[in-house]
């Protein structure tokens, strides 16, 4: 049950999501036990993201949000492969990029929890 919001200081096109969500999906499994079958996410673009003191340079900031834990080792790969697709989909350099992970120990879904 993962969720990822994508946040961007950037205008997306429909055609940016869709590749993006494609590409999205492919890199959750770099996290064990996570596919893009339970995959949620979330794009909020054009916002207004100051980094560094600035917000005259591209920016994004993402939130990975996973039920259960996770290794170091998988966080690292997962940040690899989207500050990658970031910087190839939206032209935001890589470090003007943060994200955040949270392990979730309670997810509902359909009328109950996991």
């Amino acid at each position: 049950m993962p969720f990822i919001n994508s946040r961007v200081s950037v205008s997306m096109s429909q055609g940016q999501k869709e590749s993006l969500k494609e590409k999205l999906g492919q890199a959750i499994s770099l996290i064990p036990g996570k596919t893009e079958d339970w995959l949620m996410i979330e794009f909020a673009d054009n916002c207004e993201l100051y980094f560094q003191g600035t917000g005259d340079q591209p920016a994004a900031f993402l939130e990975v949000k996973v039920f259960g834990g996770f290794s170091d080792e998988a966080a690292n790969k997962m940040t690899a492969a989207i500050c990658g697709l970031y910087e190839e989909e939206l032209q935001i350099k890589k470090d003007r990029i943060y994200v955040k992970y949270e392990e979730v120990s309670k997810w509902g879904w359909n009328g109950k929890n996991f």
